[in-house]
């Protein structure tokens, strides 16, 4: 669920089909998942589950976390559809306030929700060797109509990336996508893992990326 909206807001967005049923899951998430190890995974603000699904899909237990009844319903419908509603607990919870559970999960992910106040607490909920993705809309020069209509809800240029740096980063990058319905989107996508030292693994670059 993007930010700025009550979740009433949400509820009729969601239940008008005014925001998207069956969204795509990020392409950077779904091109580093086969390199994630399977574990339980945390889809903060999942509105209508763009990463949960695919990811319950993909092996992974996910607790799917939103404050809209309308699009946990919407979750659960389109996870019975894939044949994966035994992977996916929904959770109706404010973001801003949830108390995320100590070293529990394998994965975190968050689509363009703003959570720098939570990235602390995100952190923590990691175990070790869990990774954490997020992507967001990002400030820009230039028009960029898609997302939120002020910048309050959009990183600064490498706000992100100095969020993560304590953890270790897998792939950060900031750009401008032209999208089929011309609303010009600017976002910022980070992968980090909670791993310490000066000598780790890293997974390979996904093909095409």
């Amino acid at each position: 669920m993007t930010d700025g909206d009550e979740p009433t807001d949400w509820d009729e967005r969601f239940a008008t089909g005014e925001y998207p049923r069956d969204p795509e899951p990020s392409p950077v998430l779904r091109s580093y998942e086969p390199s994630i190890p399977d574990g339980r995974v945390l889809d903060l603000a999942t509105g209508t589950g763009r990463n949960a699904v695919f990811l319950a899909a993909a092996g992974y237990d996910v607790d799917a976390l939103d404050a809209s009844a309308e699009g946990l319903r919407i979750v659960r419908d389109r996870a019975a559809e894939r044949g994966v509603a035994e992977r996916i607990e929904t959770i109706r919870a404010d973001a801003t306030e949830y108390e995320f559970p100590a070293d529990r999960y394998d994965l975190i992910t968050v689509s363009f929700y703003h959570t720098l106040d939570r990235f602390t607490d995100l952190r923590e909920s990691l175990a070790h060797g869990g990774y954490l993705f997020v992507e967001g809309h990002l400030r820009s020069a230039e028009p960029t109509p898609s997302g939120p209509s002020t910048d309050r809800y959009r990183f600064g240029a490498n706000e992100l990336l100095r969020a993560g740096l304590g953890l270790t980063v897998l792939h950060y990058d900031e750009t401008t996508e032209e999208r089929p319905d011309d609303r010009r989107r600017a976002t910022a996508r980070l992968l980090a893992r909670r791993s310490h030292g000066s000598r780790q693994s890293y997974p390979e670059r996904p093909e095409g990326r």
